[in-house]
């Protein structure tokens, strides 16, 4: 699998706090990867990181073969890598049209504003909104909200999309709504690091999976080998949640 994103032995530090502790880590084009840890390990940081909301203390962030280490986060949305949020905060006086407008003329790829209304109607389309398209952002459910979230970045037009905690107070069914539309999104060739904590969606939809623990990387391969790793039952999964995915 060609390399997309690779990460070489890259560290964050806030103050006293070591969030990120020489991380190294490859994702190919087109793959889906599970990013995967206890509350406070460093996945959100990794990806702030990487999208250039913080700067790397050291180390270095490669995109498509060039150095992206300092890019700033309008810059590595507009080469191509988008990502959402875990507190979904639309402009809630804006239509649901107009919010997802803005991110397409946001990610610079855009002639202007018809054309970012074009292609936010086709995103809307995509994930089930089009019909509330006129509607202000705010009379949205969470669900909704959720998959404004998610056109948003694909107006983008986004080669790597990072999804953070996506399922986060959805109910089984919209889960699997939201799991029909990642699995789309990955059918179109997009690649997707999907950060969650459910591990029945991580499971069933990633062909790879990677762990933090304390800011560093503990674990990296298969579902079925992240799962049979005593370092992540111990740190993440629990004995009676490995020996159930085993036997699954």
């Amino acid at each position: 699998m060609p390399e997309l994103l690779r990460l070489e032995s890259v560290s964050r530090r806030f103050g006293g706090l070591q969030a990120l502790q020489d991380v190294s880590l490859t994702i190919g084009r087109g793959e889906v990867l599970g990013l995967i840890g206890p509350n406070g390990a460093g996945k959100t940081t990794l990806v702030n990181v990487i999208t250039g909301v913080h700067r790397a203390s050291s180390g270095l962030v490669f995109y498509e073969g060039r150095d992206i280490t300092r890019y700033r986060p309008y810059q590595t949305a507009r080469a191509g890598l988008a990502r959402t949020f875990q507190v979904v905060q639309p402009f809630p006086q804006l239509s649901v049209l107009e919010n997802v407008s803005a991110a397409a003329l946001f990610s610079g790829g855009r002639g202007g504003m018809r054309d970012a209304e074009r292609v936010a109607r086709e995103q809307l389309e995509f994930v089930g909104l089009a019909g509330v398209a006129d509607s202000p952002a705010a009379n949205l459910t969470l669900a909704m909200r959720k998959r404004l979230e998610l056109a948003k970045t694909l107006a983008m037009g986004p080669k790597l999309l990072f999804l953070d905690e996506v399922n986060a107070g959805l109910n089984p069914a919209e889960i699997e709504q939201a799991l029909g539309l990642i699995r789309r999104i990955a059918d179109s060739g997009v690649t997707i690091v999907l950060i969650e904590h459910l591990m029945k969606v991580v499971m069933s939809v990633c062909s790879r999976i990677v762990v933090l623990q304390n800011g560093e990387l503990i674990a990296d391969g298969t579902p079925a080998e992240v799962v049979a790793d005593h370092r992540v039952v111990e740190a993440y999964l629990g004995k009676k949640y490995a020996q159930v995915a085993r036997e699954a």
